[in-house]
């Protein structure tokens, strides 16, 4: 079931988005060679605290961290560790909720430690503007197809692949409600966009093939062929005046 958020629901939304977009902010400052996955889950978690909000995804389905933290050819849900070092040359790829006052925010961006390879560089860059391209797209009387076939066509364009396994959602007070919202598919097609409407876009890029395989932590996603993968999201609000990006940082 699709829930329309109220104004005032709306509103508590955008702090709920601007705490999870200061607290991905925060983690990806941590980002630089020599720290661990872990010490960035703590920055982020203590920022999240900070502000009188719960970090949405510990616990999360028996998660263990405050954020998902991929690095390289490690799509989505990487735990993070204390024995994982972030080291020059890495992508490191952040997806952090926070909750607040019952409703959820919920992002995430992919960053570079140091200097990174141009084919590193590339695909970040085509991955975030995909999103930008997909959230243009959530208009009031558009489909989800016309979302997911814009990010799709983007991305293939530049000789990427989307993953097909994993897909953007609803959010609200719950972290994940209906719809969900493919990073793929057909224009005019799908689900009609109606103002209230809160999802997470959220583009998961692969540099090679669009295959992905489970860890048996049952949690971290990696992709089948070893190549690089990032991963950019942002809670967007459909309005009768046009997408509103929530997770905004001050």
């Amino acid at each position: 079931m699709i829930v329309l958020k109220t104004s005032r629901e709306l509103a508590v939304m955008r702090e709920a988005g601007r705490i999870s977009a200061m607290a991905l902010k925060v983690a990806g400052e941590a980002v630089e060679p020599g720290v661990s996955t872990w010490e960035i889950d703590r920055v982020a978690r203590k920022y999240i605290e900070s502000q009188g909000a719960v970090p949405s995804f510990l616990g999360y389905g028996g998660f263990p961290a405050s954020a998902c933290i991929s690095v390289n050819n490690v799509v989505i849900h990487g735990i993070p560790s204390k024995r994982q070092i972030v080291k020059a040359g890495d992508i490191v790829s952040i997806d952090i909720g926070a909750m607040f006052e019952g409703f959820h925010g919920d992002n995430a961006y992919t960053f570079p430690c140091g200097d990174i390879a141009p084919q590193a560089q590339r695909l970040l860059d085509a991955t975030r503007e995909s999103l930008y391209e997909g959230i243009k797209q959530a208009k009031a009387g558009n489909r989800l197809g016309d979302i997911g076939s814009t990010v799709q066509r983007y991305v293939e364009a530049r000789g990427y692949s989307v993953v097909r396994d994993f897909v953007g959602h609803g959010v609200g007070a719950k972290l994940h409600e209906d719809p969900s919202v493919p990073n793929y598919g057909t224009p005019g097609r799908g689900v009609r966009l109606l103002p209230g409407m809160t999802i997470a876009i959220e583009p998961m890029v692969n540099q090679g093939g669009y295959e992905v395989q489970v860890q048996k932590d049952g949690w971290t996603t990696v992709t089948r062929d070893g190549k690089l993968s990032a991963h950019f999201e942002h809670t967007v609000a459909i309005t009768p005046d046009g997408p509103v990006i929530l997770t905004k940082p001050e």
